[in-house]
């Protein structure tokens, strides 16, 4: 199909972006790279009047190391995360699970900040923004604010961000110890039918830290301070794996859909999580 009639905007500021944003209300829509958002306008789903493309915004652009703290602007690409040495370094998970969204195609032209800001609970990275912890930089005419990952989403495609506003950056303490990105899904390109990012540390042989989140297994993604609970001042042994997936199948909520029945996601989230755990273990 093909998308009803609209009118294109391509300001080259945030401020430019958000006026637009302001003018034209309910009718305007922000797009990033456009995997969310163009598929939804073919399909009719969404009736947009005024699509606000923000490639041209130079500021939204852009990967930053200052000591501990990393920035990420939010129109900087997967293929950008992927490519970058000083990011990989110092938060390499990110790379790993960047290397698992969609296809190469898809990567040159998506972006960090449409994959986390549209809260569709398919995608990869919200899920893993709350298990760094991150913060989101939004930007309205009043000026920004910073919302946590963890609190930012609300259920399937709502969020903490107003219509009026625009994810600008992404910001995240540096990682150290163990990672892992883990997905099952059904065939390249697809949403997972779970995921999990786990980081670790460790103080000699005990877990000093632990960090848990989950993918495409409830309406939001899923962040378990219990099942990294479970872990923390063990020495990462089975029993204490045992009970960070017991931690996590009690709080993750996932539906029937054409990648399986509920009894079938919680397997493989079982399954998914103690590859991470274990994964991330070994790395620490």
């Amino acid at each position: 199909m093909i998308p009803g009639s609209f009118e294109y905007h391509r300001p080259d500021s945030v401020a430019s972006a958000l006026e637009i944003l302001a003018e034209y209300g309910d009718e305007a829509r922000a797009i990033a790279g456009g995997h969310s958002l163009i598929p939804m306008m073919k399909l009719r789903m969404a009736d947009v009047g005024h699509l606000v493309d923000l490639q041209a915004i130079a500021d939204l652009k852009g990967i930053t190391v200052q000591g501990d703290t990393i920035i990420i602007g939010a129109m900087t690409t997967q293929q950008e995360l992927i490519s970058s040495a000083e990011l990989a370094s110092a938060a390499p998970i990110l790379r790993e699970a960047s290397l698992q969204i969609a296809d190469p195609q898809v990567r040159y032209v998506g972006t960090i900040g449409g994959n986390v800001a549209n809260g569709d609970p398919g995608n990869d990275l919200p899920g893993l923004m709350q298990c760094l912890d991150a913060q989101y930089t939004l930007a309205g005419r009043d000026g920004t604010r910073e919302v946590a990952a963890r609190d930012f989403y609300e259920a399937a495609y709502f969020t903490a961000r107003e219509d009026d506003e625009i994810l600008v950056s992404i910001k995240f303490r540096a990682t150290t110890g163990g990672y892992a990105y883990e997905k099952q899904k059904r065939k390249i390109g697809d949403y997972a039918t779970a995921a999990a990012a786990v980081l670790i540390a460790k103080d000699g042989a005990t877990c000093s830290f632990a960090s848990i989140a989950m993918t495409n297994l409830s309406d939001t993604p899923v962040w378990c301070e219990a099942a990294a609970d479970a872990l923390v001042g063990s020495s990462l042994d089975q029993a204490a794996i045992d009970a960070a997936v017991a931690a996590m199948l009690e709080t993750i909520d996932p539906q029937e859909d054409n990648r399986g029945p509920v009894e079938f996601k919680n397997h493989v989230a079982g399954v998914i999580l103690r590859r991470a755990i274990e994964r991330a273990a070994s790395r620490a």
